[in-house]
């Protein structure tokens, strides 16, 4: 491609040297570990490089008005390699999410000088490089569960864009002595605690029992609307009673077994009709002033038990 100039290069003074007899729209470089100024006797990738070549970038950017991006190392923990005054030179700083065992990837923004860090980009890995997935909600939840119990679909909030997520659960007799407890895509300190309410205010006795969880799709969500089907499902799989496949939930669930109001209500409830389920589960205190017109059937629950009754009854 023509419009795409690739040159192997890791001396700063000769990388601006090449922007300036190109003059692009925008510039890459990949990775800021490696490039190196002669201003500083230290190695390529110290401190000191990564943070007098990412100041002389930025000024650089600037001044020119060119947008340059960023490309840096993380660590096995996920944070960003080097030094950490790194993040506070930029002005944003973005992160794909993914696995390799899964076609999406969610790019999140953990720092933007100029705008939200409550949006996110999803998209989709295939042949041709990534897709933006425009509909995420109607990927994610592609598979038909009807008669299936374990299975709850969550009206979700992630950033500031509403799509609906399968949350899957397992609940099996402890063979082993220990129960084991696994979450993949959610918090498993969270998943133990709802254990805890259902037990609590709930009776519902899950000491002996080995508990699986699974958010479908290879997300990793942190919405606490989430709870209310992550219970669900938990009990569904207990009691092996399926879920309508045309009802969603959305809530937070409390300490005390309450079911706790949720933002963007409006856009959760949208979302659940738009993908055509005809019933959604939602906190009560949520439809305090609501007046939106909907076709979908709101059906309002204070606590576990009101769910309960509503899913199983």
């Amino acid at each position: 491609n023509d419009q795409c100039l690739i040159v192997c290069e890791t001396n700063l003074d000769r990388i601006f040297t090449h922007i300036q007899n190109t003059s692009p729209q925008l510039v890459i470089i990949d990775s800021i570990q490696t490039v190196y100024s002669d201003a500083m006797e230290s190695s390529p990738g110290s401190i000191s490089q990564v943070r007098e070549c990412a100041a002389t970038i930025l000024k650089f950017a600037k001044q020119s008005g060119i947008p340059v991006i960023l490309i840096g190392h993380i660590t096995k923990e996920g944070s960003i390699a080097g030094p950490k005054v790194l993040e506070h030179i930029v002005d944003t700083v973005l992160q794909f999410e993914g696995d390799q065992h899964y076609m999406y990837r969610i790019l999140r923004s953990i720092k933007n000088r100029f705008g939200s860090t409550s949006e996110l980009g999803i998209y989709e890995m295939n042949r041709s490089g990534l897709r933006e997935v425009t509909n995420p909600s109607e990927l994610l939840l592609t598979q038909n569960h009807e008669g299936l119990s374990g299975v709850a679909i969550s009206a979700a909030i992630e950033g500031v864009r509403p799509f609906l997520i399968e949350t899957q659960a397992l609940v099996s007799t402890a063979a082993y002595g220990t129960p084991q407890r696994s979450a993949t895509g959610f918090d498993i300190r969270r998943m133990n605690m709802l254990l805890a309410v259902l037990e609590k205010r709930a009776g519902f006795k899950l000491g002996q029992k080995d508990v699986f969880l699974n958010i479908a799709g290879g997300l990793r969500v942190n919405d606490p609307g989430m709870d209310l089907s992550v219970i669900c499902a938990v009990l569904s799989s207990s009691l092996d009673i399926s879920i309508d496949g045309d009802t969603c939930l959305t809530g937070e669930v409390g300490l005390s077994g309450e079911i706790r109001p949720v933002n963007r209500i409006e856009q959760r409830i949208m979302e659940a009709e738009k993908l055509g389920f005809s019933r959604i589960l939602v906190p009560a205190n949520n439809l305090k002033g609501f007046n939106a017109k909907v076709h979908i059937k709101i059906e309002a629950v204070r606590k576990v038990e009101d769910a309960f009754r509503a899913l199983f009854s």
